[in-house]
C-alpha cells in the first residue's frame, strides 16, 4: 500500500468524526435553546437548584478539611462549611430569592461595566470614544431595568439567550454538512513532477 494513502486513512476517518461531533453538538445546542427559549422559568429555576447544590457540596468539603489536623483554620472552615451548607439549603428552598439574585448580580455588574465605560470614555482620548459612551449608556440603563425587577428581567434574558443558542446550533449543523460535503468531494487530480523521467 502506497504510505500516503496510509496518510489519508486517518485524515478521513478525523474528518468524518469532526463533522459528526459538529452536528451532535449543534443539535444539542437548538435543543437546549429551544427548551430554554419556551421554559426561562424552568430553566432559571434548574440553574437555581444546582448553585445551591454547588454550595452545599463546596460546604461539605470545607466540613471534611475541619477534621484533617494538619489543617491550621479548622476553626474557620468549620464556619464558612456550615455558612456554605445553609446557603445551599435557602437557594434551593427558595428558588425565587435565588434567581433574584442572579437578576442582581447581572444588574449590578452591567451597572459597574457602564460606569467604569463611561469614565473611560471621559477620562482621555480613547479611541472609538463615541462607541465607549453608547456601550456605557446601554450598560448602565440596561443593569439599572434588571436591578428593579430582577426576576422579570432575568426571564426576558434566558429567553434571549435560549433564542441565541437556537442560532449558534443551526449554525453548527449548517458548518457540519459544509464539512461533510467537502469530505465526500473527489479528491484533485496528482500531477507527475515535470522533472520526473518517463520510463
Amino acid at each position: 500500500m502506497d504510505p500516503e494513502e496510509d496518510e489519508e486513512v486517518p485524515a478521513a476517518v478525523l474528518a468524518a468524526s469532526t463533522w459528526q461531533a459538529t452536528l451532535f453538538l449543534g443539535v444539542v445546542t437548538v435543543i437546549l435553546g429551544l427548551i430554554v427559549s419556551f421554559r426561562p422559568s424552568g430553566s432559571l429555576a434548574v440553574i437555581a437548584v444546582l448553585l445551591g447544590i454547588l454550595m452545599i457540596i463546596s460546604g461539605i468539603f470545607h466540613l471534611i478539611r475541619v477534621f484533617d489536623r494538619a489543617e491550621r483554620h479548622r476553626v474557620w472552615l468549620g464556619i464558612a462549611g456550615l455558612l456554605y451548607v445553609v446557603i445551599g439549603v435557602l437557594l434551593i428552598r427558595h428558588l425565587n430569592l435565588t434567581v433574584a439574585i442572579i437578576g442582581l448580580v447581572v444588574g449590578l455588574t452591567w451597572i459597574v461595566s457602564g460606569l467604569s465605560a463611561l469614565m473611560g470614555a471621559g477620562a482621555g482620548s480613547r479611541e472609538g470614544r463615541g462607541w465607549w459612551i453608547f456601550f456605557g449608556i446601554v450598560s448602565l440603563i440596561a443593569g439599572i431595568i434588571v436591578v428593579a425587577d430582577p426576576i422579570s428581567s432575568v426571564t426576558v434574558l434566558a429567553t434571549l439567550l435560549g433564542i441565541w443558542f437556537v442560532v449558534i446550533g443551526l449554525f453548527e449543523v449548517i458548518g457540519a454538512f459544509i464539512i461533510r460535503r467537502a469530505i465526500s468531494a473527489p479528491p484533485a487530480p496528482r500531477h507527475h513532477d515535470e522533472g520526473a523521467p518517463v520510463r
